[in-house]
């Protein structure tokens, strides 16, 4: 997992006339926990961009008053209209202890189904994991290669030493559906494989 740096500062007064005042100067209210205790602070709005926008997750050294804290981003808050950053949870890493995150998927090898004319339906963009912080991948990789028309990838299919996957193992993480021009060319594949199947069969002995 990749690392960044964060410079957070303390927030004297929590509460909502104390958030509001934070995001009128530019900076998110945000909170880390998990530790032995709750750290409230802000961060400037521009450094933050950087840790949403983007699919990957980070291990983060935060700076607060002076501390060091090793955390991951847990939860972001958005307004509902302007989308804008209300809030965020970091949760602390403790040695030892395990953490949940959600890991993107990549996906990598070249479907047959889709160079058939199948479409590729990418349902999971991320994967709920939890381990330790120092075994957790960058991303989960999951091999499409073996794809044809209708096939697909479930959860249970991945596997990742020292890792549990929180999400339902029955869970579609990528599948091929077929194009109805293709539907109609496999049908009649499945048709004509029939029919040559009944003629090669001998007939029954007559009575």
């Amino acid at each position: 997992m990749k690392k960044v740096s964060l410079s957070g500062s303390p927030r004297e007064n929590v509460g909502k006339k104390d958030a509001k005042k934070q995001r009128r100067e530019g900076k998110i209210p945000c909170v880390i926990y998990g530790g032995k205790e709750q750290v409230h602070f802000s961060v400037e709005e521009l450094n933050f961009d950087s840790l949403i926008f983007t699919p990957e997750v980070y291990e983060i050294n935060l700076e607060v008053d002076g501390k060091q804290y090793s955390a991951v981003l847990q939860d972001v808050q958005y307004h509902p209209v302007t989308d804008k950053v209300l809030h965020a949870d970091f949760l602390e890493v403790v040695e030892g202890k395990p953490i949940i995150v959600g890991i993107p998927v990549r996906l990598v090898g070249d479907s047959p189904g889709v160079i058939r004319g199948g479409k590729l339906i990418h349902k999971m963009h991320r994967l709920r994991i939890k381990g330790l912080i120092n075994q957790i991948p960058e991303f989960v990789e999951v091999d499409i290669s073996g794809m044809d028309i209708g096939g697909s990838v479930k959860v249970r299919e991945i596997e990742l030493e020292n890792m549990s996957f929180l999400d339902p193992l029955n869970s579609v993480i990528v599948r091929v559906k077929a194009a109805r021009n293709v539907e109609e060319e496999v049908e009649e594949e499945e048709e004509e494989e029939t029919g040559e199947a009944e003629e090669a069969a001998p007939a029954p002995d007559a009575e």
